[in-house]
């Protein structure tokens, strides 16, 4: 089973999502969000064998370039929002100057492709490419825990009226992807509470 610890990082209060695995000592992050020194002290003694990235907005990055420096992991984003890493423009922190001042990191070490099998923490984590809140958003599966960014939220959804949001491909990526999923499956958003694939089915009210 995956240990899953959830901080609430930065003036969106961005889910970042620190797992552990079957491996002492050793643990990924999701999504290591602005503001991040409550994460950065909780992984101190802890090897991070990689940084995963739903999407490349800057609420989602904004601890990137500090932790991947701390510990020295590779980061992995889509390839439609590689470039977004690098250019305060793309990644919205040039546009949302009341919550963040500009903010860029390095490229990111590798890609990430729909349906690739990742290894971390003696798991395996599934890439589902998940577009419609941006156009490289993917989600996470491992086991019965999924973790869908921006996409999916209890009783919400992701919008897509930033640059690169397009509503058809959202409940596409939910309808064709996310509820094809068992519904025991837990989900992991990138905003508010955890909530499952069989909740929403029956409860969320974007999703018909």
């Amino acid at each position: 089973m995956l240990k899953i610890e959830t901080f609430a990082l930065g003036p969106l209060q961005t889910n970042a999502y620190l797992i552990r695995g079957d491996e002492e000592g050793k643990a990924i992050i999701i999504d290591p969000g602005m503001n991040p020194a409550a994460l950065i002290r909780r992984i101190e003694h802890l090897e991070i064998e990689a940084i995963l990235l739903t999407h490349a907005h800057f609420d989602h990055i904004g601890g990137v370039d500090e932790i991947r420096k701390m510990k020295k992991c590779p980061v992995y984003v889509h390839p439609l929002e590689a470039e977004w890493l690098t250019s305060p423009k793309l990644n919205g922190s040039l546009l949302w100057t009341e919550v963040s001042g500009p903010y860029a990191t390095d490229p990111a070490e590798y890609d990430l492709a729909e349906g690739q099998k990742l290894q971390f923490v003696g798991h395996e984590f599934t890439v589902y490419h998940t577009p419609g809140h941006s156009p490289g958003s993917v989600s996470f599966l491992c086991g019965q825990d999924l973790f869908s960014g921006d996409v999916l939220f209890k009783m919400s959804v992701g919008r897509t009226d930033l640059p690169g949001g397009r509503e058809r491909d959202l409940y596409d990526s939910i309808r064709g992807k996310l509820f094809r999923m068992p519904d025991e499956v837990k989900v992991y958003p990138g905003h508010g509470p955890k909530t499952s694939i069989g909740f929403e089915k029956a409860n969320n009210p974007y999703v018909s």
